[in-house]
């Protein structure tokens, strides 16, 4: 069986200068720094590839991993940031398990700005090729800047609809229930269905066009999100990665628009 993996990395900054000009000046990493994090980001816009059925591809016995980030400045602003996340699974060759928690923490000129929870469990059992079965608790628990909380238990099927070298299509449906206690909003406590979609097509070596689709209805009305995306490789050494997020509600908040779109270009260009 394999060993439980930990990885816990911890980092806390204290920056002091007499001006700003003087704080840019002096952190000479400050650019090496944004230029990662940008990197990271694209990195990440890149990422989404063929998509994962089921447990496919789990290793079997137990994985899991942490990270801490910890920074705190001083001087001409008095900020204090603090986030934890951690992931943990089991998977015995038929039924996978998984724990997903994020917290995080900030504090700005003094005042609370964020203090929020997110957690996920999610149980899957392969059922064969083409099927998996899944039940999952979500949710997110705040203290800032009121308590509330929004959670989520459900179950239901995948099936994958289509798995070739360039096509690979899955779908899955559940049903479950919501229990949120929403500020300025009457608590909810409803029956509630839910559809995803993931797709992937590889029209030929350079170009593939992804789109992600998650469907949540009840009483109190349905949301929409679709993340559609492409890529292209145009060169050996450049790609562009162009994506349009929608996110849709049926029923959204007084003076809230019903729609919400975002439009990303992500390009790289390689030296080496």
């Amino acid at each position: 069986m394999k060993t439980t993996t930990l990885l816990l990395a911890g980092t806390a900054a204290t920056l002091l200068a007499t001006s700003a000009f003087a704080q840019t000046a002096l952190s000479t990493s400050a650019a090496e720094d944004r230029i990662e994090a940008l990197n990271e980001s694209i990195a990440d816009d890149f990422e989404r590839d063929q998509t994962v059925f089921g447990n496919e591809g789990r290793a079997l016995g137990f994985t899991g991993a942490m990270s801490l980030q910890a920074t705190a400045t001083s001087g001409n602003t008095e900020t204090t940031s603090l986030g934890l996340g951690t992931n943990f699974g089991y998977y015995d060759g038929m039924n996978g398990y998984e724990l997903q928690l994020s917290y995080q923490y900030n504090e700005d000129e003094g005042g609370v700005s964020e203090d929020s929870l997110l957690y996920e469990l999610e149980y899957t059992r392969d059922l064969g090729a083409a099927y998996y079965a899944f039940a999952k608790l979500q949710g997110t628990v705040d203290s800032f800047p009121t308590e509330t909380s929004d959670n989520f238990l459900g179950a239901g099927l995948g099936y994958r609809v289509y798995n070739t070298r360039d096509i690979q299509w899955d779908v899955q449906a559940g049903v479950g229930y919501r229990v949120a206690d929403l500020t300025g909003v009457d608590d909810l406590d409803e029956g509630a269905l839910s559809l995803s979609s993931s797709y992937y097509n590889r029209i030929n070596e350079a170009v593939a066009i992804t789109m992600d689709t998650d469907i949540i209805g009840s009483e109190s009305g349905t949301r929409v999100f679709n993340d559609l995306g492409l890529n292209v490789s145009m060169t050996e050494t450049l790609a562009l990665r162009t994506s349009l997020i929608t996110e849709y509600d049926t029923d959204p908040a007084p003076g809230v628009e019903d729609t919400d779109n975002a439009l990303g270009v992500s390009v790289v260009y390689n030296f080496n």
